[in-house]
């Protein structure tokens, strides 16, 4: 699995469909499950504030799923930047989010963080 992570607008699908090679493309931006069977799965933190919406831990989720997903790339925002919301379910959602991205990060075969459109790989 690649992990590709960065702010928002910051060029991640772009670096995404530049680097690998796919057919399909999965947003979740609008807080829809993941389909697995897509080759791009992008928008991933849409479907998890959806999650801490619903009380559901996306971590424990994808953990759950892991077999589906091996072999996919994932596009995530890095919502952990920034004031710390007053709000507490936007912070919860921010927590989660970036207990996901650990875990995805973990599991990745490469993580790559986008800035300013420029891809750089951690791992």
């Amino acid at each position: 699995m690649h992990l590709i992570f960065g702010g928002a607008y910051q060029g991640k699908l772009d670096c995404a469909k530049a680097n690998h090679t796919y057919e399909t493309i999965c947003d979740c931006s609008d807080g829809r499950e993941p389909d697995f069977d897509a080759d791009i799965i992008c928008g991933i933190e849409g479907f998890v504030m959806q999650c801490a919406k619903t009380g559901t831990e996306a971590r424990k989720y994808f953990e759950e799923r892991e077999e589906l997903w091996k072999n996919k790339v994932f596009v995530i925002t890095d919502t952990s930047q920034g004031v710390v919301p007053i709000d507490k379910d936007v912070r919860a959602f921010r927590e989660m989010n970036g207990r996901l991205m650990l875990y995805l990060a973990d599991k990745a075969e490469t993580v790559t963080r986008v800035f300013c459109g420029i891809g750089k790989r951690l791992k």
